[in-house]
């Protein structure tokens, strides 16, 4: 904890730098040592040498003379002493400037040799800055400017390298060296350059300092303010921007605006500080009235805000300069009149080239050559000084707090200034030639800020250190102000610079500099042999007092421990003695108690090492005084001990070799009875459980206690009652494990382990959640051994319940037991169930031995003593053997290529808050992550088999993968069936039903894409024996999931007049089209079953729904089955109504047809579509529109005829079986015509047109089979054999006239045939027919019933009689 010196860049390119600035120097070095080579004498000086020199000069010449062939001539000299420098404050520019010529350098960042990134600066402009003859310049400052984004953090927008030369001209450039602004303030070379910025004041007294640039010369004082500044610097900047885009000239900007002091009655000035605007206070303000005016002198009542000005030199050796504020207005006379010279000039231009005057280039050079005119200068008079007439001032470095200022002078003297009173504090000798900074370091946060004592946090507090560099001495050496001593001293370079800016950001306020982090560097050290940049790091406490301080002692000595603790590679025994120094020499108790936590809390300290330095801490603590004890550190001490203690007994009884033996074996006999009873389900849940997973080392539960885990843990109160602070579950975890597994393995004596932690002031309960949380963790390794693991945890159980605070002795058998009913409570939270259930028996057993032994110390009776307590535990066995049915069902895998998803885990807990749907909807997730089809699923219920004898005798002849699936199918069954058995009311056929159907409608409601699971759920919907539970299900599935995007599809095909494309479907519905037909299907379905449901309400009573008598306690949201029989009943007609139109949508997809659906009906009927379906609305009724009925009647032929043309596509084939199928079979299912026959009736469209269509169609299709069959429900046959001759015409048509294979028969036969038959046969068109190629014997038959059908009256029956002949010739020419 002391001060140090941190490299934070580095300078490249230094040696090119120096050639640069060097350059005619070195050229006139080179001319004078040739010179003198030509003119020296021959003689030898070797004697005389070595008669000087002594041996270390030797050494000296003979290392430089080894640089001098190493590098340059001129490197080593103090050659950037002779340099003008300048750093910015935020370290990211650095202005180097000789005479005539500059440098600047750039910080850039580059990939070191160690792979970090490094800041270096390089060089990236230098050139010349005069233009003056003769000038050079004289000093320079380089001032970074804000950023007025507002995304700003802090950064500088940009730097402004201000340059002051020996002509008086003070000019302003930026990075890339463009000139940006020059005005000529005063005829003297300038001095000096210095920044002020704005500083947040720390005290709500201080006042506000404003932005200034002050310029000295030497007998004047420019101050510039730095707002004006700043806005004219940004200005000139945009405007060579524009310029140089624009390609055009700068336009020249006016001049600024400043304040010209002359600053008389001392003899010469060297350097000064602009210390800011001052107020005095009432007493300096009338002294000083006294002073100056005398006795009758009259005193203003406010006193007045000055400018304070200190100056260094001589005559007097430092003055004082006061400026009343407002006494001189800001010098703009010479603005003016810049302006007129060039409203003059220029109107003199353009009339001289308008009359033809001319000048010359001579006369307008020497115009241009005439330096502006100068303002004369404010006379300002010294107020007081330090007289010495000896002492000759250099320099002056002013304080951030603008309170105390260093002077060094041509006596080798620093001189510390108190500002406010004008005197001298202290002085340093020996300092010749020195450079001065100065560091101001905040407080850490700590202590001090969050004080209890104050309401308010305390501000943090600053210190004020001064940086020497004496060059002389190499030395840079740091003092703590005002009278404290040196704390830190650096042996550096003697041709190092100092560069302390004592600025920050221009163009910041009291608004912008809120949230920033001005990111600055105070003081850094320039070393140009190296080119390092580094700054210095000092720490607050070192400002408290003196070198014997014992906090910053103590504070070092701490991060020696801290350091000491952090390696990693460390002699235990070494480790043990450091910190044991360490510790016993910290005197401030907080820092003690401090490194003795950051001690405890090392996990690489081993626990003797612990145990031991802790011993010694309070054997130390116990010898001192009790009142100079603290007994936070002493009480801490001592259960630290403890506890250490403590672990080390518990480690020592892990490894102990002999184990007790179990002496309660007589009442473990129920216990495995009870074991052999669950042991198939046991070890079905155990082959399920263990899967492989994936797991950290460190989570491990193998993984050993830290002494350092078990100390943050628990907790030593001052009563000597050890707590157990429970952070997370794992650590809770880990410490159970640590404490009892080893009991619970039988390697570990439980009865020593049980009193080891009663003695150490463990509360019997919180060793109860201990045990009861390792033995649900490791349910696994339980379940490996499960006799002897319950063995051991029967006797755990007996000997904590035996503890004292355990039982209550007045405990009432027939009340419930607190400790009894705290395992009850953490059996009925867990997931784990087998543990879960094993933990319960032993529990139950032991509660039933400790009743059964009180009962016999009071009654002494043989009756067997019947508690609450035990029936409670019955009631918690049953359900956690009911739960560890279900979570074996629940940890069946999903089968490939299925949804999956994460294992439901259950509890006790879990299924009561389900409430009584809980189970059924647990299983429900379990089928759909099985993908189990709905009709196995009902198979499965009704205890069916799945397959009979005969596919037994194929089973064995497949694979062996096939016979282990089916084997793992069967066990599933069983599973399955067992927890049906366990759950006979939770689980009834329709209430499973019921949550399978609205498990899938709510996936499919995620995916709708997949149709399945809505198809699914409908199918699960019809497996539902009452239709009370039916008609619920059916209205909340139609209301919350399909109404909408069954609207949605309807105004969308309204909107498009046909079946609309995958794109327009997936935008408006957000399903593609052949989801979208699928789900109008099952939108068919689902309607039709709201019907059916709907008539057969009145037949069937309401279910009365019931629940397991250990599962009455449920509490929870109601089960689907309850909701559904709440809801209310539905209007038939509004339901049959959506069927009608869901049945045109699903027609028109299925077969493209083009129709407007919503069209089909009137507007009574539009207006009840989409309205819920238990209100009551004005249905269309009576006669309907015969338009409507004939569009009605036109959707449904061109749906027949897509059906006819559908079942003879060999492309559109039907799924196969083994497929799971959609809600219907396609386009060719058999069901379409007389669907269509129903709709017809139903959308008042005569029947029998349809039939005869659908008969028409058949044969135009060739498929006169299935036409033959229709002709049988055709009533009017008399028209339908109208329209049949015309196809039989067509069908002779194309066989005799069209045919390309034309025989002799047939001709000859055409030949034969009347002419109105002939002329009839040539006016038929056979390309209407799909499919004309028809055998013969199909034509006759068709011939024979058209004979039949039509009467003897008919105008055509003459024609079909022809007919009939013709085919029959034609058919006997065939044969023969």
């Amino acid at each position: 904890m002391s001060c140090s010196l941190f490299e934070f860049c580095r300078l490249q390119e230094l040696k090119t730098v120096r050639d640069f600035l060097f350059q005619n120097q070195s050229k006139e070095l080179v001319e004078e040592k040739t010179q003198t080579a030509e003119n020296e004498l021959s003689w030898d000086t070797s004697d005389w040498d070595s008669g000087w020199d002594n041996e270390e000069n030797k050494e000296e010449d003979s290392a430089s003379s080894t640089k001098a062939e190493e590098e340059p001539s001129g490197q080593n000299q103090p050659w950037l002493q002779d340099c003008v420098v300048s750093l910015s404050p935020c370290a990211d520019l650095l202005v180097v400037a000789r005479e005539q010529k500059a440098a600047f350098l750039s910080a850039k960042w580059r990939t070191g040799d160690s792979g970090r990134e490094e800041m270096t600066l390089a060089v990236t402009w230098s050139g010349h800055l005069s233009t003056e003859e003769g000038e050079s310049v004289s000093s320079v400052i380089a001032i970074p400017l804000a950023s007025q984004k507002r995304s700003s953090t802090g950064r500088p927008d940009w730097t402004c390298i201000v340059v002051g030369f020996t002509s008086g001209y003070v000019r302003f450039y930026t990075e890339s060296g463009v000139l940006l602004l020059a005005q000529l303030l005063h005829v003297d070379p300038v001095l000096r350059l210095k920044c002020r910025t704005y500083e947040i004041p720390r005290h709500p007294g201080v006042t506000e300092q404003h932005e200034e640039l002050s310029i000295l010369y030497p007998v004047a004082l420019v101050t510039i303010d730095g707002f004006s500044l700043f806005q004219s610097l940004r200005a000139c900047r945009n405007q060579v921007a524009r310029a140089a885009a624009a390609g055009s000239d700068v336009v020249p900007p006016p001049p600024l605006a400043y304040k010209k002091w002359g600053l008389q009655e001392m003899d010469t000035i060297v350097d000064h500080s602009s210390v800011g605007v001052m107020t005095l206070c009432v007493f300096d303000q009338m002294k000083n009235a006294s002073i100056l005016g005398g006795f009758n002198a009259s005193v203003k009542g406010s006193p007045p805000a000055m400018s304070q000005f200190v100056t260094v030199g001589t005559g007097p050796y430092a003055g004082f300069y006061y400026a009343v504020e407002g006494n001189s207005q800001p010098l703009l006379s010479h603005v003016a009149l810049a302006v007129a010279s060039k409203l003059t000039s220029a109107l003199f231009n353009a009339a001289s080239g308008w009359l033809g005057w001319n000048k010359s280039k001579n006369e307008e050079e020497a115009a241009q050559k005439q330096k502006p005119k100068v303002e004369p200068a404010t006379p300002l008079g010294i107020r007081f000084g330090l007289p010495d007439s000896r002492r000759h001032g250099e320099s002056i470095c002013l304080s951030p707090c603008n309170t105390l200022a260093g002077v060094t002078d041509d006596f080798g003297r620093v001189t510390l200034l108190d500002l406010a009173r004008g005197v001298a504090i202290r002085m340093w000798k020996g300092y010749r030639d020195a450079q001065l900074g100065w560091l101001q370091v905040q407080e850490e946060r700590g202590d001090r800020e969050f004080s209890p004592s104050a309401s308010l946090p305390l501000p943090r507090r600053h210190a004020l250190f001064l940086i020497i560099y004496a060059p002389r001495r190499g030395i840079l050496e740091v003092w703590a102000m005002q009278r404290g001593p040196r704390v830190g001293a650096f042996t550096v370079g003697k041709h190092c610079r100092l560069l302390y800016a004592g600025y920050h950001l221009m163009g910041v306020n009291s608004v912008t500099s809120q949230g920033w982090q001005l990111h600055t560097q105070q003081v850094c050290l320039l070393d140009p042999t190296t080119g390092a940049l580094r700054t210095i790091n000092i720490p607050f406490h070192l400002a408290l007092s003196d070198k014997k301080n014992e906090r910053a002692r103590d504070m070092h000595l701490l991060k020696r421990l801290s350091a000491l603790l952090k390696s990693r590679d460390m002699d235990p025994d070494f480790l043990e003695r450091e910190a044991k120094s360490v510790l016993l020499e910290i005197k401030h108790p907080a820092i003690k108690k401090q490194a003795l936590e950051s001690l405890l809390s090392n996990r690489n300290a081993p626990v003797s090492c612990l145990t031991n330095v802790t011993s010694a801490l309070h054997d130390a603590l116990k010898q001192q005084d009790a009142d100079e004890v603290e007994a936070s550190l002493l009480q801490l001490c001592s259960s630290q001990l403890k506890l250490l203690q403590l672990y080390s007994d518990i480690q020592q009884l892990q490894s102990a070799a002999d184990t007790e033996a179990c002496s309660a074996n007589d009442s473990l006999e129920g216990i495995e009875e009870e074991l052999s009873r669950v042991g198939p389900t046991l070890q079905r849940y155990a082959q399920l459980s263990s899967k492989p997973s994936v797991s950290f080392a460190q989570d491990s539960p193998d993984t050993p206690l830290s002494a350092q885990a078990f100390l943050t843990q628990l907790e030593c109160a001052e009563d000597g009652e050890v707590k157990v602070n429970r952070r997370s579950d794992a650590e809770w975890n880990q410490l159970g494990n640590f404490m009892f597994w080893g009991c619970l393995c039988g390697k570990s004596p439980t009865h020593k382990v049980c009193d080891t932690l009663q003695l150490a002031g463990i509360s019997p309960q919180q060793l109860l959640s201990l045990l009861m949380s390792v033995w649900l963790q490791r349910e696994k390794e339980v379940l490996q051994k499960p006799v002897e693991t319950v063995r051991n945890l029967h006797t755990l159980l007996i000997a904590l319940s035996n503890l004292d605070g355990a039982v209550e002795e007045s405990w009432d058998p027939q009340s419930v037991s607190p400790w009894w009913q705290q395992v009850r409570f953490t059996c009925i939270q867990s997931h784990n169930a087998a543990a879960a259930l094993l933990a319960a028996l032993v529990a139950h057993r032991a509660a039933k031995a400790s009743i059964t032994s009180r009962a016999d110390s009071k009654l002494q009776s043989e009756w067997e003593a019947v508690s609450l307590e035990l029936e409670q535990w019955v009631v918690c066995v049953r359900q956690l053997e009911d739960v560890l049915v279900l979570q074996a069902l629940l940890l069946v895998p999903s089968p490939q290529g299925t949804a999956g998803g994460a294992v439901v885990q259950c509890s006790i807990k879990t299924l009561q808050e389900g409430g009584r749907g809980g189970i059924a909807d647990s299983v429900s997730k379990w089928v759909f992550r099985q993908n189990m089809a709905p009709e196995r699923l009902k198979k499965m219920l009704q205890r069916k088999e799945t397959q009979d004898t005969g596919d037994q005798k194929e089973k064995k002849e497949d694979g062996e993968e096939t016979e282990k699936c089916q084997e793992e199918a069967d066990r599933t069954a069983e599973l399955l069936l067992a927890v049906c058995q366990r759950f006979p009311d939770s689980l009834s056929p329709d209430l499973l039903f019921s949550h399978c159907c609205w498990e899938y409608v709510v996936q499919w409601n995620k995916d709708p894409e997949e149709g399945r699971y809505l198809f699914f759920a409908v199918e699960h919907l019809k497996s539902i024996t009452s239709p009370h539970i039916q008609l619920g299900i059916s209205t909340m599935m139609w209301s919350t999931f399909i109404v909408k995007r069954f609207s949605a599809a309807a105004f969308l095909m309204e909107k498009v007049g046909k079946a609309p494309k995958d794109r327009l479907c997936r935008r408006d519905v957000g399903i593609g089209d052949k989801a979208m037909t699928s789900f109008l299907g099952c939108c068919v379905q689902l309607l039709q079953i709201l019907m059916e449901a709907d008539s057969a309400m009145e037949e069937i009573p309401t279910p009365e729904l019931s629940v397991e008598e250990v599962w009455s306690g449920a509490e929870g949201p109601a089960s689907i089955a309850e909701l559904a029989l709440e809801q209310r009943g539905v209007h038939y007609p509004l339901v049959q109504h959506h069927w009608l139109l869901a049945l045109l949508l699903h027609a028109a997809m299925s077969f493209s047809v083009k129709v407007k659906p919503l069209s089909l009906f009137d507007s009574k009927g539009k207006n009840a579509f989409f309205r819920d379906l238990t209100t009551i609305q004005l249905m269309p009724s009576g006669d309907m529109d015969p338009g409507l009925v004939s569009l009605r009647q036109e959707f449904l032929l061109r749906v027949l005829t897509g059906w006819v043309q559908a079942i003879d596509d060999p492309s559109c084939s039907s799924p196969a079986p083994a497929s799971t199928s959609l809600p219907s079979d396609g386009p060719k299912a058999d069901w379409w015509p007389s669907l269509c026959m129903d709709l017809g009736s139903l959308l008042q469209v005569n029947p029998d047109i349809l039939r005869r269509h659908l008969v028409c169609e058949l044969y135009n299709q060739g498929l006169d089979l299935r036409a033959e069959e229709a002709i049988l429900q055709v009533e009017d046959k008399e028209v339908l054999g109208s329209h049949l001759l015309v196809l039989t015409g067509q069908r002779l048509s194309y066989s005799l006239l069209h045919n390309q294979n034309q025989t002799q028969a047939a001709m000859e036969l055409l030949a034969r045939l009347p002419p109105t038959l002939c002329t009839w046969l040539k006016a038929m068109d056979p390309s209407e027919l799909r499919c004309p190629l028809v055998s013969l014997s199909k034509t006759t038959r068709l011939v024979s019933r058209l004979v039949e059908m039509l009467p003897e009256n008919h105008a055509q029956y003459s024609l079909a009689l022809h007919l009939l002949e013709a085919v029959d010739v034609l058919s006997l020419s065939t044969e023969d």
